[in-house]
């Protein structure tokens, strides 16, 4: 299955192939984002398709990535188990914990648990 736009509760979210190429530096992040920018407001990543350093906050990859979301007034929610990532890193559950409680980037188990939050969240400015 290719990267492909899907309305999911009302929204318009780019849902990423779990097959698709890896995330592994800026420049891919932003094709995920020029790709976005054919309609979604939302880019749903599989967690796989990350690199592992996207997990190592010490990289500050994930921080990157994520800014640059913000700077494009798109969503981005990592989609999948990411519990061995969560295990060994406090810092890693406290970035989890508190983008989870905001509106920019969702860490979240499953499209199902996405669409639950798309659901409760108000809408997005773009």
């Amino acid at each position: 299955m290719p990267d492909v736009v899907q309305q999911r509760m009302g929204v318009p979210v780019l849902v990423c192939d779990p097959a698709g190429p890896p995330v592994a530096t800026v420049g891919d992040a932003l094709d995920l984002i020029g790709a976005a920018f054919l309609g979604a407001e939302v880019v749903a990543v599989p967690a796989s398709r990350l690199d592992e350093g996207f997990f190592s906050l010490g990289t500050r990859f994930a921080g990157e990535i994520m800014q640059k979301f913000v700077n494009y007034r798109l969503r981005l929610a990592v989609v999948g188990d990411i519990s061995r990532h969560l295990a060994p890193s406090a810092a890693l559950r406290a970035l989890v914990h508190e983008s989870n409680r905001a509106e920019h980037v969702w860490f979240v188990a499953d499209l199902d648990a996405l669409d639950a939050r798309l659901a409760g969240a108000p809408p997005h400015p773009r």
